[in-house]
């Protein structure tokens, strides 16, 4: 079954625009992995806005289950702290400097030999790696040719397409890519707006997906749903 790892950013940003330490990114960590997480994700950025880099140290150490740092492989401050405290996964997105939130795959053809080199630093060093990238086939086939063990499908496309309906039409390249990426040897990751609503219908359409990362759905829907049980509702959605 394809697992949950949980993007806990939208606390840190609670806890940053209040001061102090309430709600306390740790002990989310270890409470939504109490509740059934799979994984937890952070995405630390150079302006801390929302999770710091000391917070990602302190989550490694009570993690349970995977943890997933994603964030700009460009900023060494990035590959320092990933290095020093070896996750389960890196995700390397090519976020710009002061970027909202992801809106991109990587140019796996222009970028290759930098990835290249790159990936080359976190595998050697037994971290399992997994690079953005939107749902075109000769962009999985080239990151194939980067070293990465794995592959995270940009999936903001296909949740907006979904929203309008137009979810059947949305998915077709997502399958096609997924299945290139298998045929390649690659893991399949996705994230990015999906949702309670459209979740099921991209995993029952990608069944070998292995993980899928969310954070803003997830965390509205507990606003009003309460985390435990919320995380319970998207386990559901991905079950077979």
């Amino acid at each position: 079954m394809t697992k949950l790892s949980v993007n806990i950013n939208k606390f840190a940003t609670l806890r940053n625009a209040r001061g102090g330490n309430n709600p306390n990114v740790v002990q989310v960590a270890i409470d939504a992995q109490q509740m059934g997480a799979d994984g937890i994700t952070v995405h630390p950025r150079p302006d801390e806005r929302h999770i710091r880099y000391d917070d990602v140290v302190a989550i490694k150490k009570i993690m349970r289950t995977e943890l997933n740092i994603e964030g700009n492989c460009r900023e060494q401050k990035f590959i320092d702290l990933v290095l020093s405290t070896r996750p389960d996964q890196v995700t390397l997105v090519p976020d710009e400097q002061g970027q909202l939130t992801s809106d991109h795959g990587w140019d796996t053809i222009k970028h290759r030999d930098y990835l290249k080199e790159t990936i080359s630093i976190f595998t050697a060093a037994g971290i399992r790696v997994s690079i953005f990238v939107d749902p075109v086939a000769e962009l999985v086939k080239a990151a194939a040719e980067t070293g990465t063990n794995r592959i995270e499908l940009y999936t903001e496309h296909y949740a907006r397409q979904y929203s309008l309906g137009k979810g059947a039409e949305a998915i077709g390249p997502y399958v096609e890519a997924a299945n290139v990426a298998r045929d390649c040897s690659l893991g399949v990751n996705a994230g990015h707006d999906l949702d309670r609503h459209n979740l099921q219908f991209f995993c029952r359409e990608i069944p070998w997906l292995q993980e899928v990362s969310i954070g803003h759905a997830l965390i509205c829907d507990a606003l009003y749903l309460g985390l435990a049980n919320t995380i319970q509702l998207y386990k559901r959605q991905l079950q077979p």
